[in-house]
């Protein structure tokens, strides 16, 4: 009897989970962001934001354009990045209160003068490689707690192994 008790609560709390489980058609994402830049095994901070619209092909898969631009100084240069980033998200929404998700995004990075030692503004290849952690607060807002990526540039024939970190709102349209 211990055992059919066991089975019917466990069927109970995965029906509640499967139930929980809504899919935004789309969700829009704004918020900080912060950049430690590295350039010959030094590092530099610039601050700034993010944006990103993602389309949710199913519960699990969609695409995701990512846009982010950070600011600072860096010897004397005021310097900035940005990113314009494009790439499939997988998400886990099995859990009613918060998803989890992992993307990978290839795109472009543009650094201005005195960016990474460069002389002139100029834009290269990215890939940024990372996930997210969203808290759900009603329907249509969720807060995202973390997006941390590996922002991976090369500029004046070097790699750049940047950390990109960013929190921040999400607003939800739809439903899968």
């Amino acid at each position: 009897m211990q055992k059919v008790t066991w089975l019917v609560t466990l069927v109970l709390f995965l029906g509640v989970t499967a139930m929980a489980q809504d899919t935004p058609k789309a969700e829009v994402y704004g918020g900080y962001s912060h950049l430690v830049a590295d350039f010959s095994n030094t590092t530099f901070n610039l601050n700034g934001g993010e944006f990103g619209l993602t389309e949710n092909v199913n519960s699990w898969f969609g695409g995701m354009v990512d846009i982010g631009a950070q600011f600072g100084t860096r010897n004397g240069f005021n310097v900035n990045s940005e990113q314009y980033l494009y790439g499939p998200v997988f998400s886990y929404r099995k859990l009613s209160s918060f998803t989890p998700s992992a993307h990978i995004l290839l795109g472009a990075i543009r650094g201005s003068q005195g960016f990474a030692g460069i002389s002139q503004s100029d834009t290269k290849f990215a890939a940024a490689f990372g996930g997210a952690l969203q808290f759900k607060l009603t329907d249509m807002v969720s807060i995202r707690a973390i997006q941390a990526d590996y922002l991976m540039s090369r500029f004046l024939s070097t790699h750049q192994n940047n950390i990109r970190l960013s929190a921040g709102i999400v607003l939800t349209f739809g439903k899968k």
